[in-house]
């Protein structure tokens, strides 16, 4: 039987963070989500929207309240700006679980320009600090779960295989003797975001071994699908399904795309090899962070978040062979290799028991049904990523009677 705890979620209105909270609420957890909803105010300035429509948080929570009798409590607070908020409200609910989904997420939006790339830095990585800051202050003895991302390591393709977030190395001392340390695996981030989630370590780091704080950093992969066991309940706590080409994951951007008849966008030779997760895997995963803190011993816990690993042309050819869409290769906008390989160790969550939701099992059949049902959403203009990571580049074609068939 789980032990209810007292649950701070921040940016529980998120992709990740909304269908987390309802997760943990009814496995019986008191659940307080804090959100800033800069999420809604980023698609409103960019003239994008989720295609599912969102309702409103008390729109939502009353939506829970009715189909389960649970409830779950909000507070508008910028944690990155808003620390004397931030702290009353932790000293008020003594959460024994602080969850930290309250970052800017997107690559693409994070290399907009100087401002995007400035609010992704000042936002992430004030808010991660005025929480590890006021924990501390207040004498708190909560399990810090913060979601990173895989993207920390880089996609350089080493031909090893990444652990989990610590490398042994070997070092040769005065005396010929060789000492064996375990580092913090090197960080290669692609993007200013990814560039945060690495900064992200070192506070981790830092409070983990000067205030014996308990700290998991879950490393996840790009999240796939849309609904959540909870989520399905009723259409107003319907998960956001972004498909606009700062915000999209890939392989929703390519399910939606597929529907609406517009090809399906790879990205130079679509040779990227990326982890994935499904979304109903990533509250299965904090569940299990949750369940299982770390002991207090100076250490952060880090853990790969994904399930299976897949190169871009090869989602882009399943999604059209299962729908007939056309594939247009566009000019890449990220500075990356244009092909790498990947292989990750999952160990971890693996033990405490998970059993991944993989794409062979047909859940992508869902993500299909949702595009198709919100179809009349889409705002065609936003499908191409025009957000580009040097002065140099140009947008990727995305003219279907221009494009690069393959």
């Amino acid at each position: 039987m789980t032990k209810m705890k007292n649950i701070i979620v921040v940016g529980g209105d998120g992709f990740c963070g909304w269908p987390t909270a309802l997760h943990l609420s009814g496995q019986g957890h008191n659940i307080t989500i804090v959100d800033n909803m800069s999420r809604r105010e980023i698609d409103a300035k960019m003239g994008a929207d989720s295609l599912t429509p969102i309702a409103s948080m008390e729109d939502r929570l009353l939506a829970w309240k009715e189909k389960t009798g649970l409830t779950i409590k909000f507070e508008k607070i910028d944690v990155a700006r808003e620390f004397d908020r931030i702290r009353e409200l932790m000293a008020a609910v003594k959460p024994d679980t602080i969850i930290h989904f309250g970052e800017q997420r997107a690559a693409p939006y994070s290399m907009k320009g100087v401002s995007e790339k400035r609010y992704t830095v000042d936002n992430n990585i004030s808010g991660t600090h005025n929480l590890l800051a006021a924990s501390v202050e207040l004498g708190l003895d909560a399990h810090f779960v913060h979601l990173g991302t895989m993207g920390v390591y880089g996609y350089d393709d080493d031909g090893i295989e990444i652990p989990e977030g610590y490398l042994p190395v070997y070092i040769p001392g005065d005396d010929k003797k060789i000492f064996q340390r375990h580092i913090l695996y090197p960080t290669n981030p692609g993007s200013v975001y990814h560039m945060t989630k690495s900064m992200d370590q070192l506070l981790f780091q830092f409070y983990a071994k000067n205030d014996q704080m308990r700290i998991t950093d879950l490393h996840q992969g790009i999240v796939w699908g849309t609904q959540t066991n909870e989520t399905r309940l009723d259409e107003r706590l319907i998960n956001r399904f972004d498909y606009d080409g700062d915000y999209g994951t890939v392989l929703n951007r390519f399910l939606m795309q597929a529907v609406v008849g517009h090809p399906l966008t790879v990205h130079g030779t679509g040779g990227q090899t990326r982890a994935f997760i499904h979304i109903q895997d990533t509250v299965k995963c904090l569940a299990l962070a949750v369940a299982n803190p770390p002991v207090r011993d100076g250490k952060v816990a880090i853990m790969n978040q994904m399930t299976e690993t897949h190169t871009v042309r090869e989602l882009a050819k399943l999604v059209s062979e299962t729908s007939g869409a056309k594939i247009a290769n566009v000019d890449n906008p990220r500075n990356e290799a244009a092909e790498n390989d990947l292989r990750v160790s999952n160990k971890t969550f693996i033990s405490l028991g998970l059993k991944p939701v993989t794409l062979a099992e047909g859940l992508m059949d869902e993500t299909q049904h949702i595009a198709a049902k919100y179809a009349g959403r889409c705002i065609r203009k936003m499908i191409p990523c025009v957000s580009t990571w040097t002065d140099n580049q140009r947008p990727g074609v995305i003219d279907p009677e221009n494009s690069r068939a393959a």
